[in-house]
C-alpha cells in the first residue's frame, strides 16, 4: 500500500481524474440527468432573486443550498459550475470512504475502501451529475463512520444532513440503533439531532410539510411501479445485485463475504454495516425502477466490508482494475459530441422559428420555438394524448423531434405502450427531414426529426 499519505493523495488524485474527465459532456444542455434540469435551475434562483424556499420537494433543499453559491456571479443556470462542485464532494465522499474503513477496521481497509468508491463505475458516473446521489452517499458514509467511532449523538446530526440531501439518508436511523443499543439517552438525542440537522438543512420541506410528504410520496410511489426501460428486468433481487456487479465488478464478491463474516463476529463496526447494508438493500426491494444510482450508498460499505479481509486486500485491489477499466472506457465515450447537441445546432439552422415543435424527454432545450413536450411513457400511467400524429396536426406542431433514448425503449416493450408505439411508426411513415446517429466522434443516443 505504501506510506498511508501517498496513498491516500493517489487514490484522490486518480478519483478526481477520473470524474473530471468528461464533465463538460453535453453542454450547455443537461444530457447527461434529466433531474440537472429540475436541481440546478432552482439553485440558480435561490442567488438570483428566487429566495430560499424552492417551491419543489421532489427532494429535499440541501442539494439545491450547496450548489446555489456557485451560481451567484452565472448569468445563467450553469450546469457546468453545479457538476464541479459535484466532482469535489465526490471526491470528498473518497475520503469519507477511507475514514469509514480505517474506523470499521484499521488503515488497510481504508485504503480498500477508498479505492472502490474512487473506481466503482456508477460513483465516478453520477460524480459528473448535479443530482442528489452522490451528497447522498457523502452523508450517508460519515454517518456510518461516526457511528462506529461511537460519537453516536454526532451521527444523529449527521443523519439529519443525509436524509436533507435525499429522503432515503433516515434508513441511516436503524443502523444507529445498533450503534446506540442500550444507551437508549444518547439514542434519543441523536434522534432528536437528526430531526434538527434535516429541519436547518431543508427549512421549507417542514414548512410546507404536507407538501413535501405528497411530493415525496409520488416520488417514492413512481419507484416502486416502475419507469421505463425495465418494464421485463429481473426480480429487483436480482436486478440489484447486477447493479452492484456492473459498479464493482468481481470485488463484490470479497464484499459479500465480508459481510457474511461482519454477521459471524458483531462486533460494532460490523454491525452498523451490516445493518445498514441489509436494511438499506430490503427497502431496495420494494422497487421496480431499478437505477443504477439507487445503489450507491451501498459502495463505500461494501468497500468497508472488503477491507475487513486483510489477507484478500492485495486480490481485491487487483480485482478493482476491472471497473477502473470500465470507468475509464465510459469516460472516453464522454469526451466525444453528444449527437443531440449536433441535432440542436441543425435545429436551429433550418427550421423556422415561427415553428411549432413537439419533443421527446432527453432532447435539448429549443429555445426561441414554440415547443410542445412529450410526456415521458411510464408503466401504469396513461398515455400522452399528445402522442398522436393528427393530434399535434390539428395544435399546429409543424415538426416532431425524437430519440433513441425514448423511441428504442419504447419499441423494445411495444406491447406495453401500444400508443405510443403506433405514434412513432406514424412518424417512420411521414417525412424525416434530418436524421443523425452516433459514430466515431458523436456519443449518445440518435436524433430525428420529422415534418408534418
Amino acid at each position: 500500500m505504501g506510506r498511508p499519505p501517498v496513498a491516500f493523495a493517489a487514490v484522490l488524485a486518480l478519483a478526481g481524474t477520473l470524474r473530471l474527465t468528461g464533465i463538460q459532456y453535453g453542454l450547455p444542455f443537461p444530457l447527461l440527468n434529466p433531474d440537472e434540469r429540475n436541481i440546478v435551475p432552482r439553485a440558480w434562483a435561490m442567488v438570483h432573486g428566487g429566495g430560499l424556499d424552492p417551491h419543489w420537494f421532489d427532494y429535499p433543499s440541501l442539494v439545491m443550498y450547496l450548489l446555489a453559491p456557485f451560481q451567484a456571479w452565472q448569468g445563467d443556470p450553469s450546469y457546468l459550475a453545479a457538476r464541479l462542485t459535484m466532482v469535489v464532494l465526490a471526491v470528498g465522499g473518497v475520503a469519507a470512504a477511507w475514514w469509514l474503513g480505517q474506523r470499521a477496521y484499521g488503515p488497510l481497509a481504508g485504503f480498500v475502501a477508498a479505492a472502490a468508491t474512487a473506481v466503482e463505475t456508477t460513483h465516478v458516473a453520477h460524480s459528473r451529475m448535479a443530482v442528489t446521489d452522490v451528497p447522498l452517499t457523502l452523508g450517508i458514509t460519515v454517518a456510518l463512520a461516526l457511528m462506529i467511532s461511537g460519537r453516536i449523538e454526532l451521527a444523529g446530526l449527521a443523519v439529519g444532513v443525509a436524509a436533507s440531501a435525499k429522503y432515503p439518508g433516515f434508513i441511516l436511523l436503524a443502523p444507529l440503533l445498533a450503534a446506540a443499543w442500550g444507551a437508549w439517552r444518547r439514542l434519543a438525542i441523536a434522534d432528536a439531532l437528526a430531526l434538527i440537522g434535516f429541519g436547518a438543512t431543508s427549512p421549507y420541506v417542514v414548512v410546507h410539510l404536507g407538501e413535501a410528504a405528497g411530493d415525496a410520496w409520488r416520488v417514492q410511489r413512481a419507484a416502486r411501479e416502475g419507469w421505463l426501460g425495465f418494464e421485463h428486468d429481473h426480480a429487483a433481487p436480482i436486478a440489484f445485485v447486477l447493479r452492484l456487479w456492473d459498479g464493482l465488478g468481481p470485488a463484490l464478491l470479497i464484499a459479500a463475504a465480508g459481510l457474511v463474516l461482519a454477521l459471524v463476529v458483531r462486533r460494532r463496526a460490523d454491525l452498523v454495516l451490516a445493518v445498514f447494508v441489509l436494511v438499506y438493500f430490503a427497502q431496495l426491494m420494494t422497487l421496480d425502477a431499478h437505477f443504477d444510482r439507487y445503489v450507491l450508498p451501498l459502495v463505500p460499505a461494501l468497500g468497508a466490508l472488503a477491507g475487513r479481509l486483510k489477507a484478500l486486500a492485495p486480490v481485491t485491489l487487483l480485482m478493482l482494475v476491472v471497473p477502473l477499466t470500465w470507468a475509464v472506457r465510459d469516460a472516453r465515450d464522454l469526451t466525444r459530441t453528444d449527437a443531440r447537441v449536433v441535432a440542436h445546432r441543425w435545429v436551429e439552422r433550418n427550421l423556422p422559428r415561427e415553428a411549432t415543435l413537439a419533443a421527446d424527454p432527453s432532447t435539448p432545450d429549443f429555445e426561441g420555438f414554440r415547443v410542445v413536450h412529450l410526456a415521458l411513457p411510464r408503466p401504469g400511467e396513461p398515455a400522452d394524448p399528445n402522442r398522436d400524429v393528427e393530434r399535434l396536426r390539428e395544435r399546429g406542431v409543424r415538426y416532431v423531434v425524437v430519440t433513441g433514448a425514448i423511441e428504442d425503449r419504447v419499441l423494445e416493450v411495444a406491447e406495453d405502450y401500444p400508443q405510443e408505439t403506433r405514434f412513432y411508426r406514424d412518424l417512420m411513415r411521414g417525412r424525416r427531414v434530418y436524421s443523425i446517429r452516433p459514430d466515431r466522434d458523436l456519443a449518445g443516443p440518435w436524433v430525428e426529426v420529422y415534418r408534418l
